[in-house]
């Protein structure tokens, strides 16, 4: 296989990876839909901080002991389910409880405070990193496409990168989609029934993390 032809297959598989909903687009949608635009492009960098990572511990032959080691499977397991049960259930009170995050001021819409920056940046970031499959998978997926004689790492974290703007640029367009239903989904209603359909979403996912086998 030479590299242009390992770009481009990569660039279809992680492409067609990128556009299956998970635990990521949930995350960004909802941000996007109840709060602004600047948080769920936070939670957005957040996610592909951690793909790009999970690229790099790869290259570097780090995360191959996610795929030989059990210990360290499930420690990360239990640890990113526990994560995800948590942030669930926080949207799941504000839910019942009706104390969704309000928007921001029209005198401060699209200028963050660096606080709720930095924490909807984590947000995703956690969500990433604390996911074992996304670390197994890049164990097994990226090695597929590494040219006979090309720089590992090197090459690795091209791949890594490619799958990063991939994955961004889907983040974008979603969140760019819940622009024109601004004003409807400001409605305390709206949000809250948002905030449930994820906070469900994602304790679910954390169940099924938590109680799926090993491998």
């Amino acid at each position: 296989m030479d590299i242009p032809t390992a770009i481009a297959g990569f660039a279809l598989a992680a492409g067609l990876m990128t556009l299956t909903p998970g635990i990521d687009t949930a995350l960004v949608l909802r941000t996007a839909a109840v709060e602004t635009p600047r948080r769920a492009l936070c939670a957005a960098f957040g996610i592909v901080t951690g793909l790009f990572v999970w690229g790099l511990v790869t290259a570097f032959g780090l995360g191959a002991l996610l795929a030989v080691s059990e210990l360290a499977y499930r420690t990360l397991q239990f640890v990113g389910a526990a994560y995800l049960l948590w942030l669930g259930a926080g949207m799941l009170r504000r839910a019942f409880n009706g104390t969704n995050a309000s928007p921001e001021p029209a005198a401060t819409a699209g200028r963050a405070p660096a606080r709720q920056a930095r924490s909807w940046l984590l947000r995703g970031l956690g969500s990433n990193l604390l996911n074992p499959k996304v670390g197994v998978f890049y164990v097994s997926f990226l090695p597929q496409f590494i040219p006979d004689g090309a720089n590992v790492i090197a090459f690795s974290s091209v791949l890594a990168l490619i799958h990063v703007a991939l994955t961004l640029a889907w983040f974008v367009l979603l969140i760019a989609a819940t622009r024109p239903f601004a004003r409807a989904l400001a409605s305390q209603r709206v949000t809250r029934m948002l905030d449930g359909i994820t906070g469900a979403v994602l304790v679910g996912f954390g169940l099924r993390l938590a109680l799926s086998p090993t491998r």
